[in-house]
């Protein structure tokens, strides 16, 4: 190759890369978010525009929070989320509604693991009891992910609707 050939195959691949860039930021902005964690489907899915009142949510329903405080920093410190877009400098987490404001809470009917995937210790944080108000209880398809089983109840004001847009194996991870 010649050095004309060079700086023309550089010059396109710079502009691939920064239309590539435009293209993610963009889809960032219209809500989409990629979901490569086995807590839900793998897939592409769309933050619902507009908060809902919390009434208004559905057991059942995906969602996507921020984890703020110890759980977070926990969440960083053993690499169970990447860098993103909340407060805590984390990724959003996408789980299912699984309880709302006066539903009983049994931590004994989902599995619950002791342990990590890499073998530290997991302290559970549902005791039997009542969903408080204003709060919510997030769990996942997944057995083995972190969430309220592990940070307990997240606020109900904090939750964002998630509709799947394409998933990569809709009845596995």
């Amino acid at each position: 190759m010649n050095s004309i050939s060079l700086r023309r195959l550089a010059r396109r691949t710079l502009f691939a890369v920064i239309w590539l860039a435009l293209a993610l930021a963009l889809a960032f902005s219209a809500g989409l978010r990629f979901n490569p964690t086995p807590s839900l489907p793998k897939g592409i899915y769309r933050i619902v525009s507009g908060a809902p009142a919390p009434k208004d949510f559905v057991r059942g329903e995906l969602v996507s929070f921020c984890l703020e405080g110890e759980f977070a920093e926990l969440a960083l410190e053993r690499g169970y989320l990447e860098p993103g877009s909340c407060p805590s400098g984390l990724r959003p987490l996408l789980k299912r509604l699984a309880g709302l404001p006066g539903d009983s809470v049994d931590p004994y009917s989902h599995p619950i693991c002791a342990v990590d995937s890499h073998g530290r210790s997991m302290t559970p944080a549902l005791v039997p009891g009542v969903v408080p108000p204003g709060m919510a209880l997030v769990l996942a398809d997944h057995p083995g992910s972190f969430d309220s089983r592990y940070f307990g109840f997240v606020p109900l004001d904090s939750l964002q609707r998630v509709k799947p847009v394409f998933l990569f194996n809709p009845k596995g991870n």
